[in-house]
């Protein structure tokens, strides 16, 4: 790598629209995209609600053949890399091909594609399954696929940790272009609404059961329930900054730090690594707390683990010291998505000088002395954005990202 590592295509593909724009205005104008589950009758689970991308159709934006090859996971992450890429003014057939790599994370894998092929297994037997199921669930599927459709033969990868993953993902693209890569597809995308998928989740405890779409994931607030579940995320270019610039690329912006911790075990009255993780990626960025505009949090909704966000963010920045907002309150929490797309919106603050709203917070609950962006965005300048996740099982992951 000649210089550093900077974003020059963003696609997203969020329960708030499809591309960059369509999300971004959703955002800014606070439209919370919550509602019923549609995919199918969630009325026998206690989690009725969830974020789901409207008005996406498959064949509309994936090749046929890989439709009945792949999850609907894959799909979305498809067209977000077309969307990314075009944005990027990039054609990677004019590129050496192995200097092309790709970089995603995934959360649950292929569930809804898994459960029709287990609902065939046992209700028509063995002859009924197709061979797709062998590949499709796989949590590297969406990499192999990208890899393929792009003539990507650069190093390819694939990240499992949860909602941090989508950040561990992007730190893995920095890494293939200091070791050569010339371009990244990198990002998360997830598409867990289905029965099986909804189990798999409110194993967790974490979800909120409330029915109305307004209470439901309140993250910081007296009210907080746990979180909705959502699909979609982003997918993003990642290039070496001299090579961008030559071709004549604006880039949104570097990512300039990154790290990744991983909790204590439970009762042994150890800090969470979630502090400690922001510390090191500020470092490996070379800025101090004082440098950064904008937190965009974790934000899980879970009374315990929001004040122990609050608490290491008074702690790194001093209370109500730094800007923090969750746009994710009006999609949900995207698991492998979620992050990615926590980047593209900062990327998108950086460049417009707003902070995105966090929706629905009333007021804050104790202990949580933060000063949470509610409702409406927030005019700022935007130079330094620090985005955080946590992943279930005790993944820890931050990233910096700056102005280009």
């Amino acid at each position: 790598m000649t210089g550093a590592a900077v974003v020059t295509g963003l696609g997203v593909v969020a329960p708030g629209g499809i591309g960059a724009a369509a999300y971004w205005s959703a955002v800014l104008a606070g439209r919370r995209a919550i509602g019923r589950i549609t995919r199918f009758d969630p009325g026998r689970y206690p989690t009725t609600l969830a974020g789901e991308v409207r008005d996406f159709t498959a064949p509309d934006r994936v090749p046929g053949r890989l439709v009945v090859q792949t999850d609907h996971w894959t799909h979305l992450a498809l067209a977000a890399a077309d969307l990314a890429l075009a944005d990027a003014a990039v054609e990677p057939a004019a590129l050496p091909e192995y200097e092309l790599a790709v970089a995603t994370a995934s959360s649950s894998g292929g569930t809804d594609f898994g459960q029709r092929e287990i609902q065939r297994l046992w209700s028509k037997g063995p002859e009924a399954v197709g061979a797709y199921q062998s590949i499709a669930w796989f949590y590297a599927a969406t990499t192999g696929q990208l890899s393929i459709r792009h003539g990507m033969r650069g190093p390819c990868a694939v990240v499992c940790a949860e909602q941090a993953g989508g950040l561990d993902a992007l730190a893995e693209a920095r890494r293939m272009l200091a070791d050569g890569a010339r371009l990244v597809l990198t990002g998360g995308t997830d598409a867990s609404l289905c029965p099986y998928g909804l189990s798999a989740q409110l194993a967790t405890g974490r979800l909120s059961r409330t029915a109305d779409p307004s209470l439901a994931y309140l993250p910081f607030d007296p009210r907080a329930s746990g979180h909705v579940p959502g699909e979609g995320g982003a997918i993003l270019v990642l290039e070496d900054e001299r090579s961008a610039r030559e071709r004549g690329a604006r880039p949104y912006g570097r990512v300039a730090g990154y790290a990744a911790t991983f909790d204590p075990a439970p009762g042994l009255g150890r800090e969470p690594g979630l502090r400690r993780a922001a510390e090191l990626a500020l470092a490996d960025a070379g800025i101090g707390p004082d440098g950064v505009d904008v937190v965009f949090a974790d934000a899980v909704g879970v009374p315990d683990l929001d004040r122990q966000e609050a608490a290491a963010l008074a702690a790194l920045f001093g209370p109500y010291g730094v800007a923090v907002t969750a746009p994710k309150t009006m999609s949900g929490r995207l698991y492998a998505g979620g992050a990615a797309l926590d980047v593209a919106a900062a990327l998108l603050a950086i460049r417009d000088g707003v902070v995105p709203p966090t929706v629905g917070v009333t007021g804050l609950a104790d202990e949580c002395e933060i000063d949470l962006v509610r409702d409406v965005p927030r005019p700022a300048q935007v130079r330094t954005a620090l985005v955080l996740a946590r992943g279930y099982g005790g993944f820890n992951a931050a990233l910096v990202v700056t102005h280009p």
